[in-house]
């Protein structure tokens, strides 16, 4: 799986992020939090591991208690490992997955500040998580899943890893209605969270075939918003930005029109279930 170009592609983008290389939006990075959910005392406990790269706050609604194991998806530099970290206490757990050396590197010396020993970062694929089967209370993602070129898969380990009766809660880009054709072939546009994401009913239908039940979806953005919150300028320019990567589409014909077509069909959604 690691020699998909798409795959590599992200990797290399997050990579690039982690070492500072990469701009993660034109908005600083406090107010595209703001804009997707976060709350003054979220920023205040994640400090310098928001990176900017999320798409919604999968912690909202959610019920993490004191005492639960917490896994957290394409954990990144911990944003939201440390907000679960702050809501499971000291009896509890956190375990942040995430495939990109830089991004490890990176989240395990923000645990080491912190003094965050219950919070651990493993290297690994959403695809094969590297968690025993069976020991996980809730799993969150924060715009990861729609990066998977195998999303059947993620879904299926989320099921594999949660305890009979455990929760998920996602953050995630999903489709209303099909992207233009050009724009839905660019690898740079899957980076950046658009292309590869699945039209909803299809997102919804691969959770439920891997045994998952009782799907929500308390919050739901349309995507012209969510383009314009995260960012304004490049929306201006014929670009438009997404999870933390800016999509240039200049090249493509009528970019203005199609900038237009891909917020109509894009969605900001979170999405709730059990197993």
């Amino acid at each position: 799986m690691k020699s998909d170009p798409i795959v590599t592609a992200v990797e290399e983008h997050y990579a690039a992020v982690a070492r500072g290389e990469a701009s993660c939006c034109s908005a600083p990075v406090e107010d595209l939090a703001h804009a997707i959910g976060y709350t003054e005392e979220d920023l205040a406990l994640a400090g310098d591991a928001n990176l900017g790269l999320g798409c919604g706050n999968p912690l909202a609604l959610t019920q993490i208690k004191p005492g639960m194991t917490v896994l957290d998806l394409g954990s990144g530099a911990g944003f939201d490992a440390f907000l679960a970290w702050n809501r499971v206490g000291e009896t509890g757990r956190v375990i942040g997955v995430d495939m990109t050396d830089e991004m490890l590197a990176l989240a395990r010396l923000n645990a080491e500040k912190r003094g965050a020993t219950n919070v651990e970062f493993r290297k690994g694929l959403i695809e094969e998580l590297p968690v025993e089967s069976d020991s996980v209370d809730y799993v969150i993602s924060n715009c990861v899943i729609n990066l998977s070129t195998d999303k059947p898969s993620v879904f299926r380990e989320i099921a594999r890893v949660l305890k009979p009766g455990g929760r998920f809660a996602v953050s995630d880009i999903v489709l209303l209605k099909a992207l233009p054709e050009e724009l839905a072939k660019s690898i740079s546009a899957y980076v950046g969270c658009i292309s590869g994401a699945s039209l909803l009913n299809e997102y919804l239908s691969m959770a439920i075939a891997a045994g998952l039940r009782d799907l929500s979806i308390p919050v739901i953005a349309r995507g012209a918003d969510l383009m314009k919150v995260l960012s304004p300028a490049d929306m201006a320019s014929g670009g438009a930005s997404c999870c933390g990567s800016t999509v240039s589409v200049t090249s493509l014909k009528n970019p203005d029109d199609m900038v237009k077509r891909a917020a109509e069909a894009l969605a900001s959604v979170k999405v709730h279930g059990r197993k």
